[in-house]
């Protein structure tokens, strides 16, 4: 098993979207790359603590290669658009990648390299140090699940969910 930790945007979106995919086994929303010991939801959205939203996403590599779960990661944000995702604005919302290692930190940035061709402007993911991961509260985990006639997930997860569905058909269910 791998676990991947990642930031882009709202969790909830890359959330939906990892809990359907063929091979992952667990997907954690949370808080990493700040200051602040133990920060909440409000603590994090108010942008002061710099941790970013970002989940935790452990896969078997045997049934779904890291290729596909770092493209299905690309696919499910705007890599582009520095520390904002749609209406989400702020250093909470950045595009980002938590390497463990000098080997995870060289894998995020071949990945960031490979992924540019598929953009036009410059990719803005930072890679940083995992620190301490904070999960988030019981209502933020699977939240697409729990509630799919939520605007939210109606008007901002369902195009993100549909694009990589057609993009990585083989892999989500």
């Amino acid at each position: 098993m791998r676990t991947l930790t990642l930031g882009a945007g709202c969790f909830w979106c890359l959330d939906a979207v990892y809990q359907r995919t063929t091979g992952v086994t667990e997907v954690i929303s949370g808080y990493t790359g700040g200051h602040t010991d133990n920060p909440g939801y409000r603590e994090v959205c108010s942008g002061t603590t710099g941790h970013a939203e970002a989940l935790q996403v452990t896969f078997d590599a045997e049934i779904v290669p890291e290729e596909i779960i770092l493209g299905l990661f690309f696919t499910g944000h705007d890599p582009t658009s520095l520390n904002r995702q749609g209406y989400d604005v702020g250093t909470q919302y950045r595009s980002a990648m938590f390497y463990r290692n000098e080997e995870e930190k060289a894998c995020f940035a071949a990945a960031v390299e490979s992924a540019q061709t598929l953009f036009d402007s410059p990719i803005v993911t930072t890679l940083e140090p995992l620190g301490t991961f904070y999960p988030a509260e019981a209502v933020h985990q699977d939240f697409y699940t729990a509630n799919p006639d939520n605007g939210y997930c109606r008007v901002i997860i369902d195009p993100k969910l549909r694009r990589a569905r057609t993009e990585f058909a083989d892999w989500l269910s």
